[in-house]
C-alpha cells in the first residue's frame, strides 16, 4: 500500500499533469476560434478555451498551496505538431480531435480523486471532471454540426444504433435463452457421456444447472440495473445542487447545447429561459445533454431479473425435458436433436436485435452449441472411467 507521502508525490505529479493538459487545451480552443468563420462556433471556442484557462489556474494554486509551483508553461514540440494537424483539420475533425483529449482528461481526473488528500480536493476535482465531460458531449454537438449533411447523417445512424443496442426486453430474452440452453446442453452432454446417460444423474445435474443459471443470470440483470439506476440518481441528486448553487453557470451551458443543435444564441436563451421556469424539467435537460443519461433508458430492476430468470430457465429446461419421458440414448439423442434445433432457433431470432442475416447467425449458434456439447461429451467420456 502506498504511503501517506507517496500518495502526496502521486497526487502533486498528477496535479501537475492535470496543469499542463488544460493549459494545452486552452491553447488549442483559441486557436481553433481564431480560424473559425462561424460566429457563433467562434464564441463557443472562446469559452471552452476560457473554462480550461480557470482549470489550469485553479490547478495552479492548488500546488502552489502544496509546495510545487508548476513554473511556466511552455509548448513542447509535439504540442506545437499536433496543433499544426489540428489546424489543418476542418471543424468537425478538431471536434472530434479534442473531443477524445476531453475524454482522457476524465480518466486522469478519476485516477487524481483517488490519491486526493482532502474532501476539499476531491469536491474540486469531480466538479472538473463534470465540466470535461460537458465539455466532451459539447464538442461531439459540435462534430456532428460542423459535419454539415455527413453530421446529420452520422446523427440518424448513431440513434439507430442506440435503438438496436438497447433491444429492450426481446433483447434480454435472447440472451438469457441462449445462456441458459448453452450450460445446459454442455452440462447434459458430459453427464452422458461420463455415465453412460443414466437419466437420474443427467436429471439433477440439469436441473441444478437450469436453478442455478436462471438464478444467477437474474440476480446479475438485478444487479446490474439498480446499479445503473443508483448512478443515475447520483448524478441527478449532483446535478441539481450544481443548479441550486449556480444557476446562472448551468443555465449558460444549456444555451451552449442549443446553440450546438443549431439555435441561434437568442432562442437558445429563450428556451433556456422556459426551462428554468420548470426546475424539474431543466435538471432532466441538463442531465441529458451535459451527461448522456435519461430516466427512461433505465428498465424497473424487477423486470429485468424477472425477464432474465424466466429466460434462462426456459432455455436451460430445453435439453433436460426430454429425460423425463425417456432414458439412456434414446432420450440423449432425442435432447440433441431438441437442442440442436433450439440453438438454431434462438440464433435465427437474433436478427430482431442485430440485423444480421437469419440464416448466418442461426447457423453460428448451432454450430456453437454443437461443438461445446461434443467436447463436454468427450470429457465425459474420458473421465467415465474414474467415476466407475
Amino acid at each position: 500500500m502506498p504511503t501517506g507521502i507517496d500518495r502526496g508525490q502521486e497526487f502533486r505529479k498528477g496535479l501537475r499533469q492535470a496543469w499542463l493538459d488544460e493549459m494545452r487545451s486552452a491553447r488549442n480552443y483559441h486557436a481553433l476560434a481564431l480560424r473559425e468563420g462561424n460566429s457563433d462556433r467562434r464564441a463557443i471556442l472562446v469559452r471552452m478555451a476560457e473554462a480550461e484557462e480557470h482549470h489550469a489556474e485553479r490547478w495552479a494554486q492548488r500546488l502552489r498551496a502544496l509546495g510545487a509551483d508548476p513554473g511556466v508553461y511552455r509548448e513542447t514540440l509535439i504540442d506545437k505538431i499536433r496543433r499544426a494537424v489540428l489546424l489543418r483539420s476542418d471543424t468537425a475533425s478538431a471536434a472530434g480531435i479534442l473531443e477524445a483529449g476531453e475524454s482522457q482528461a476524465d480518466k486522469l481526473y478519476e485516477t487524481l480523486m483517488r490519491s486526493a488528500p482532502s474532501d476539499a480536493d476531491r469536491a474540486e476535482l469531480t466538479e472538473t471532471a463534470r465540466e470535461e465531460r460537458a465539455h466532451s458531449r459539447a464538442l461531439g454537438e459540435f462534430e456532428l454540426a460542423a459535419g454539415g449533411v455527413q453530421g446529420k447523417l452520422q446523427r440518424v445512424l448513431g440513434r439507430e444504433r442506440w435503438h438496436v443496442r438497447g433491444g429492450g426486453w426481446i433483447g434480454q430474452a435472447i440472451y438469457g435463452v441462449n445462456d441458459g440452453l448453452g450450460a445446459a446442453f454442455g452440462v447434459v452432454s458430459g453427464v452422458a457421456g461420463a455415465t453412460h446417460a443414466n437419466s437420474e444423474f443427467v436429471l439433477l445435474s440439469g436441473l441444478a444447472t437450469a436453478i442455478a443459471s436462471a438464478l444467477s443470470m437474474g440476480s446479475g440483470a438485478y444487479l446490474a440495473t439498480k446499479s445503473e439506476r443508483e448512478v443515475y440518481e447520483a448524478e441527478i441528486d449532483r446535478e441539481a445542487h450544481e443548479i441550486a448553487n449556480n444557476p446562472e453557470e448551468e443555465k449558460e451551458e444549456m444555451e451552449l447545447f442549443y446553440q450546438l443543435k443549431g439555435f441561434t444564441p437568442a432562442e437558445a436563451k429563450t428556451m433556456v429561459g422556459r426551462l428554468a421556469e420548470q426546475p424539474g424539467q431543466l435538471l432532466k435537460s441538463l442531465a441529458h445533454e451535459e451527461l448522456g443519461l435519461s430516466e427512461q433508458t433505465f428498465p424497473n430492476q424487477w423486470v429485468a431479473a424477472s425477464s432474465a430468470s424466466l429466460s434462462t430457465a426456459i432455455g436451460a429446461a430445453i435439453p433436460v425435458i426430454p429425460f423425463f419421458f425417456a432414458s439412456g440414448m434414446t432420450a440423449l439423442t432425442v435432447s440433441f436433436v431438441v437442442s440442436t434445433l433450439a440453438h438454431f432457433a434462438v440464433g435465427s431470432s437474433k436478427v430482431l436485435v442485430t440485423g444480421r442475416s437469419w440464416l448466418k447467425s442461426g447457423t453460428e449458434m448451432t454450430l456453437i452449441g454443437l461443438g461445446e456439447a461434443g467436447a463436454t461429451y468427450l470429457l465425459g467420456l474420458l473421465i467415465s472411467p474414474l467415476i466407475g
